[in-house]
């Protein structure tokens, strides 16, 4: 999608990167009812990988800005696409919950495809100030 590349919103006014950084920070039950709903009715689905793995951790030194790797950290990937609409999603989540990242994976492709995006607009909202709240709590 050429939004992705500029930045521009992809739905309402969450650009690709910000859905996706929702999405991985969701809850779990959540994403995956949402997948759920838009599984039922968004036609046949092609996974492409679904893996677990070790991904290095970049991270940056707040001194110097100076970038570098802190570790690794497993993560859940997967890639899936949509037959119907010839779109692909992709998900990752740290940990291992191939549920989790195959949820986000197909919001992504239902995403990139334009399907039911009020719903997905609305759980998007929804996780939004819920991570939020959670963030206020912690602090």
């Amino acid at each position: 999608m050429a939004q992705e590349a500029t930045g521009d919103p992809v739905i309402t006014h969450y650009t690709h990167k910000q859905a996706l950084e929702i999405l991985a920070a969701c809850r779990p039950d959540a994403i995956k009812a949402l997948a759920e709903r838009l599984l039922d009715d968004i036609g046949e689905v092609t996974v492409i990988s679904n893996r677990t793995g070790l991904a290095t951790l970049p991270y940056q030194d707040t001194v110097k800005g100076t970038a570098f790797h802190l570790g690794e950290v497993l993560v859940a990937a997967a890639h899936v696409r949509l037959c119907d609409h010839d779109m692909e999603g992709y998900g990752a989540v740290v940990g291992r919950d191939l549920e989790h990242a195959m949820a986000m994976a197909v919001t992504d492709a239902a995403i990139a495809g334009g399907h039911r995006c009020n719903v997905i607009s609305e759980f998007l909202d929804a996780e939004q100030r819920h991570q939020e709240e959670t963030d206020r709590e912690r602090l």
